[in-house]
């Protein structure tokens, strides 16, 4: 084993110990299948979460010690194909067919057992070592299907292994059969499709003979004959003649079959999978009549019937609501309350400068601790229920058709739902998107939700001062400008938009470890970018503005706050402190002033435009620093550009037609 051999105290620690595994193994397979409960049970606490270089697809792994060896276990994304439409796929494909992983498992679902050997079938094109878990069959087994596992592995010449991973059932054989595998390094038989087919094949590969690929020679083959823009770009550079006797002989196969020859090759790896599974499952019969409906299809009943479906969505989402505006504003409340023991939570701008730095530092921490605890965390382990039990995806299909009106899919409700409460969490979340265009699209859109912090300015401003009625109109028009700016952006954004293709998994109670880890993974993230952010942030401004620095930015601001705002003059500094967290804006504006009665200092048309202005400005340091970590500097700040000048525009529009109006 290569490495330093000073694991434990070296600064990198446990990364570093993966790092210099013996062996490197891959859990690939659909998602929902239970293969982030294999990794779990394979890795306990030893488990790193980042993500893959240079792409913001989510690696996970971690470490395996089994017989003094040490595996290091990498957790592939749950994906359906090879087919190169979405990141996860090429991060998937280029893995295993790059970097060589001394064994792939492949995690299968025992109840759609023909479904998951679609992947399987082309997991073996691309001939690593391979191992077969077959998973949760208690649950097949409940639905009458039991799976001869051993007949299972003889058709398709690799291990087999049954497991009902959630209980830790069959895990120690999978061990030892991943052991196994990395020793022999046996390379998978190939599964021949039909006669047509294989001869077009053949001659492709016998064409490849000149051409240096990193790829396996079928499996480019395939690919050439499927007419793979990637594998095509990349043999077209060496040999052009290869890739265009590929055409040609892919147009054969299309006249053959009147359908595309990537349909031609789905159904091919249908059929085998068809022919296997037909050959190894048994369907048990409960007596005469009707078989009695699982528990899955009685619940699916609700969860996707046209109306009782979207009600069921409502109450869920609604629930989430509840907690993100009520409870978790309680617990923020009371954690503010409890904090300002210790401090004063209202921005310091005279005294000496350690006062003000130290001021300043701790009212970012308390944004900080009032955010993670009472929002952040909560909604994550809800979240993670949600989507442990298998309800999540439900969510997604009911919501797939109104999303597609903003380029979007249904699996891009959870980062908009997570936006009320905070959007910095809500932009990581956008991660579950397939494409670029769609992660960059929802992140867009999410840093236009109004976050609880927004709220404190809506209801501190208007609800308070105006009624409640002119807060509401607020939400309203926001969502609309959301609706309308999303299909604006859609179509100027570049990159392609895929629909939604997700397995329906059964339903089940959720495990604790796995709702335990997968919140930590997505909480730990944030307190690092988080407290930093705030902390410093608010620190220097707040010195800043001692300083005087920050004093001649309202006569520089003047002509847009003033004259086009038609705001008082001294906005431009509330909305310069409004940057390090939305609320600050209300708490400077009552230190600059000496009251909270701003019903004296501004008329209602003002608190209505400063309210709009705040919901739509620049998000806060926080986000701008998340989403430059996700997408780059450069279009963190396009996006923050892009809603300061909207915000401006809007809000300059809005104080003459409300002038007109009150």
């Amino acid at each position: 084993m290569s490495g330093c051999g000073e694991c434990n105290a070296c600064p990198k620690g446990k990364e570093c110990s993966i790092k210099n595994a013996d062996y490197t193994i891959a859990l690939a397979g659909n998602a929902n299948v239970g293969k982030s409960v294999i990794f779990n049970q394979l890795t306990g606490v030893d488990q790193i979460i980042g993500n893959w270089p240079g792409k913001t697809v989510e690696r996970a792994e971690g470490l395996l010690l089994h017989k003094g060896k040490r595996i290091r276990v990498i957790d592939l994304p749950g994906i359906y194909s090879f087919s190169t439409y979405s990141m996860e796929e090429l991060v998937s494909r280029d893995f295993i067919a790059l970097e060589h992983p001394d064994a792939v498992i492949n995690v299968i679902d025992a109840s759609a057992l023909e479904r998951n050997l679609f992947f399987t079938i082309q997991l073996l094109e691309l001939a690593p070592p391979l191992l077969i878990a077959v998973n949760q069959i208690d649950l097949a087994e409940k639905k009458g299907i039991s799976i001869d596992t051993k007949k299972l592995s003889v058709l398709l010449g690799v291990p087999v292994v049954p497991t009902v991973a959630i209980k830790g059932k069959g895990i120690a054989a999978l061990t030892d059969a991943i052991t196994d595998l990395m020793q022999d390094h046996p390379v998978p038989p190939v599964l021949r499709y039909g006669r047509e087919v294989e001869e077009r094949i053949g001659k492709i590969v016998s064409g490849l003979g000149t051409v240096s690929t990193k790829y396996p020679v079928r499996w480019t083959a395939i690919k050439l004959l499927e007419r793979d823009p990637l594998v095509q770009q990349l043999i077209g550079e060496q040999d052009s003649s290869v890739v265009k006797t590929a055409d040609i002989l892919a147009r054969e196969i299309e006249s053959l079959h009147g359908e595309p020859v990537c349909v031609v090759m789905s159904a091919e790896r249908y059929l085998v999978a068809d022919r296997i599974a037909a050959e190894v499952i048994t369907v048990r019969t409960h007596g005469e009549g009707p078989q009695k409906k699982s528990l899955t299809d009685r619940l699916d009943a609700v969860a996707l019937h046209p109306v009782l479906g979207y009600l069921a969505v409502i109450a869920v989402i609604g629930g989430l609501l509840v907690w993100t505006f009520l409870i978790g504003a309680q617990v923020s409340a009371f954690l503010a309350h409890f904090l300002l023991q210790f401090e004063q939570y209202e921005p310091v701008i005279t005294g000496p400068l350690m006062n003000i730095l130290w001021n300043g530092a701790f009212t970012g921490f308390i944004a900080g601790v009032t955010l993670i605890i009472p929002y952040v965390l909560p909604f994550y382990i809800l979240l993670a229920i949600i989507e442990d039990s298998g309800y999540l995806t439900r969510i997604s299909v009911m919501l797939d058709r109104g999303m597609h009106k903003l380029g979007l899919h249904g699996k891009a409700i959870i980062p908009i739902i997570l936006g009320y409460g905070c959007n910095v969490p809500a932009v990581y979340s956008c991660r579950i998107m397939e494409t670029p265009k769609q992660k960059m699209l929802t992140a867009f859109l999410v840093t236009l939700i109004p976050c609880t912090a927004r709220t404190v300015v809506i209801l501190g401003l208007v609800a308070a001062f105006v009624n409640i009625w002119w807060a509401l109109a607020l939400y309203a028009f926001d969502i609309i400008l959301i609706i309308l700016v999303g299909r604006i952006a859609f179509k100027a954004v570049p990159g392609e938009s895929v629909g939604l293709i997700m397995e329906m998994p059964d339903y089940h109670v959720p495990s604790l470890s796995v709702v335990l880890k997968q919140t930590w993974a997505r909480t730990k993230s944030l307190i690092w970018i988080v407290f930093p952010a705030y902390i410093i942030g608010s620190a220097v401004l707040q010195a800043f503005y001692a300083a005087g620095l920050l004093t001649p930015v309202n006569a520089l601001l003047a002509p847009v706050t003033v004259l086009w705002l038609g705001l008082p003059a001294v906005v431009g500094i509330t909305l310069i402190f409004g940057i390090v967290r939305k609320e600050l804006t209300i708490l400077t504006l009552a230190v600059i002033f000496g009251t909270t009665n701003f019903a004296t200092i501004m008329s209602p048309v003002q608190l209505i435009v400063l309210a709009l202005v705040s919901m739509l400005y620049i998000p806060c340091i926080s986000v701008i620093v998340v989403l430059a970590s996700e997408f780059g500097w450069k279009r963190s700040l396009t996006i923050s550009a892009a809603e300061i000048i909207m915000a401006i525009a809007i809000g300059g529009i809005a104080f003459r037609v409300l002038s007109l109006m009150m």
